[in-house]
């Protein structure tokens, strides 16, 4: 239905008002009619003129009506007599006698069509009142029920995606080959007894190419893509989740072969019974509804389930068992070769400049995902359109970088003299000690007094390798560095100040960990806490700390001597490296921001060792 038609329809109960305000008013001004007995209908007929006489027979009564001239002026009367042999022998012979002309009417003729519309235009009217006000609402409703009720999963029928949109994943690739295969052809597994698993969970933070992937696997295969968010599942009205759930498999089935994909899961895959809402709500029967379809399936139908999820601890453990998702995949945040192909493969429509280095850029990159990356590029780009260049050179995708990690540099936003150099003092403090401090594995890529976000200046530092694991050492050296700061400010200037505020929560936070989860302090290998821990409501409230009060009273000194430790040799360092530190405050007071190769100029150490491609 075109707009046009749906305008139309929402203006008809308007239109059929002044309809019905037409007719009455048009009843209403009908000439007025004079009623007469019969004593004057005779006197009418012999003293006025008259124009026009009717006579309409009934069962009962004659029926008379008229017009006779008085004053220039037409006057309409009406009368009615018995219907008797003498009463109509008397009113003819009183016409005859006086010469006038009269009609005769056979009442059970149809009358005339506007007088059929004129007597029923009320009961229409109120007719379509009816429908419009009562009937065609609640059929709407009913509509709108059918349509709600059914699967919101949007299908694409020719995928284009393949493994080769897809980087710095290669491992995942591998795992899905086989899956591609069975759509491909089912039939080799059949002969070899195989049953293929019939659902998949990939597991990652977000934005490392999760539904990339399953949609890639799907171009792959060359077979219907069903995409649906585990959000679109739930209603208010209990039971529409699963009555979605029973129409999304019955699509499924028609087409298949087929992938049916369902992103962030954990909407409607949480552990039953975890909450405060009982265990009959509607995201607990959808998930159950979920549950029966996944059991339903034949072994071999075609129908494979991806989903996908950034927190798989909170999953119900009746999703994760055999027979249902029981294979994980799990997508890390890639590493340096994998970020260097992530951005070979965003850069594609995007013109480079001769001095763009997608590996050196993969190497300032440490811990971005591929969402990330992409935004890194797309912020260039937009940074050179912005600036009329007609190629993206390093300078703007540095920019890019800080602006994806920071935020855009507020530099309409000026410091004081003393806040400038307190500013400056503090990051080159952070510097000198992961330049300098002990047991150091870190670069330091970038240093800048310009405030970005929430920060007056920032310090980009990056692991000279990337690994897997981290030492304590390495873990101290961390909150050393964090402290370089604090440290820096109270040397030089005899006073702290708040710009250490989140050195100060992210050094403890480190530390906390090392006590309480990594057993790398000297309560020993005990872990007190869960990292993991659901964050339902109903968990929170039933949760209990498995330690006493004095293992908690241990935990602070223990958190305590490590802050104290790592400031005591952040202190040394400094001391010890004054002279550096003065040299980088300077640097800072006039360019504001300096780079590494400005850095190691400036200190006389030597170029930092490129990062291994491969990890």
């Amino acid at each position: 239905m075109n707009n046009n038609n749906r305008k139309f329809i929402n203006l008809f109960p308007l239109i059929l008002a002044v309809l019905m305000l037409f007719a009455f008013y048009f009843i209403n001004n009908q000439p007025q009619k004079e009623e007469v007995t019969s004593s004057k209908l005779y006197e009418i007929i012999e003293t006025k003129k008259v124009d026009s006489f009717t006579i309409s027979l009934t069962s009962v009564v004659i029926d008379i009506s008229g017009t006779y001239k008085e004053n220039g002026k037409d006057v309409t009367f009406t009368a009615q007599l018995p219907n008797t042999e003498q009463s109509l022998n008397t009113l003819v012979a009183a016409l005859d006698e006086n010469d006038v002309l009269f009609t005769t009417v056979d009442t059970y003729q149809t009358t005339s069509l506007m007088d059929i519309l004129l007597s029923y235009v009320p009961w229409i009217a109120m007719a379509a009142l009816m429908y419009f006000f009562f009937i065609r609402p609640m059929t709407n409703q009913a509509r709108g029920m059918e349509v709600a009720n059914a699967s919101r999963a949007r299908l694409e029928g020719n995928v284009k995606t393949r493994f080769s949109d897809v980087a710095g994943a290669d491992e995942e690739k591998e795992e899905m080959m086989e899956l591609i295969d069975y759509l491909r052809n089912p039939k080799r597994f059949q002969k070899m007894g195989a049953r293929i698993p019939r659902g998949i969970i990939m597991v990652g933070p977000p934005g490392t190419g999760k539904t990339l992937l399953a949609k890639a696997c799907a171009g792959e295969a060359d077979v219907p893509f069903y995409s649906i968010a585990g959000s679109d599942f739930l209603e208010i009205y209990v039971g529409v989740g699963a009555k979605r759930v029973r129409d999304m498999f019955r699509k499924a089935k028609q087409t298949a072969p087929c992938i049916i994909f369902i992103d962030e899961i954990d909407a409607v895959g949480r552990v039953r019974g975890a909450g405060l809402g009982g265990g009959h709500d509607e995201r607990e029967q959808t998930l159950n509804q979920l549950l029966v379809e996944m059991d339903g399936m034949n072994d071999n139908s075609g129908i494979l389930m991806i989903a996908a999820t950034n927190r798989p601890d909170v999953l119900d453990p009746a999703l994760l068992r055999p027979g249902r998702f029981d294979r994980q995949i799990t997508v890390s945040l890639p590493d340096v070769k994998g970020r260097e192909e992530i951005l070979k493969v965003h850069s594609r429509k995007k013109t480079l400049g001769p001095d763009v280095d997608l590996l050196q850029i993969a190497r300032r990159t440490p811990g971005f995902s591929g969402a990330d990356l992409e935004n890194v590029l797309n912020e260039a780009a937009i940074l050179t359109v912005r600036q009329n260049k007609t190629a993206i050179d390093m300078e703007i995708i540095d920019e890019a970088i800080d602006r994806v990690m920071m935020g855009p540099a507020k530099k309409s936003k000026t410091f004081t003299p003393d806040e400038k150099k307190r500013v400056a003092i503090h990051e080159a403090g952070h510097a000198i000690v992961g330049i300098y401090g002990k047991d150091s594995s870190t670069v330091v890529r970038k240093i800048t007094i310009i405030p970005r976000g929430m920060a007056g200046g920032y310090n980009m530092i990056t692991p000279k390798e990337e690994k897997y694991l981290r030492t304590k050492k390495e873990l101290l050296s961390s909150i050393s560095s964090f402290m370089g700061g604090r440290v820096a400010e109270e040397i030089y200037l005899n006073d702290i100040s708040t710009g250490a505020v989140s050195d100060i929560q992210e050094a403890t936070k480190i530390a906390r960990s090392m006590v309480v989860e990594y057993g790398m302090s000297d309560l020993g290998p005990i872990q007190y806490a869960h990292p993991n821990a659901a964050v339902f409501l109903g968990r929170d409230y039933t949760s209990q700390t498995n330690y006493s009060e004095e293992v908690a009273f241990k935990i602070d000194e223990a958190i305590r001597a490590i802050i104290d430790q790592c400031y005591g040799e952040a202190k040394q360092t400094i001391m010890k490296h004054k002279k550096e530190l003065d040299k980088i405050v300077g640097e800072l007071m006039d360019k504001e921001t300096i780079t590494a190769e400005e850095i190691e100029s400036l200190l006389g150490i030597a170029p930092t060792a490129a990062v291994p491609a491969a990890a």
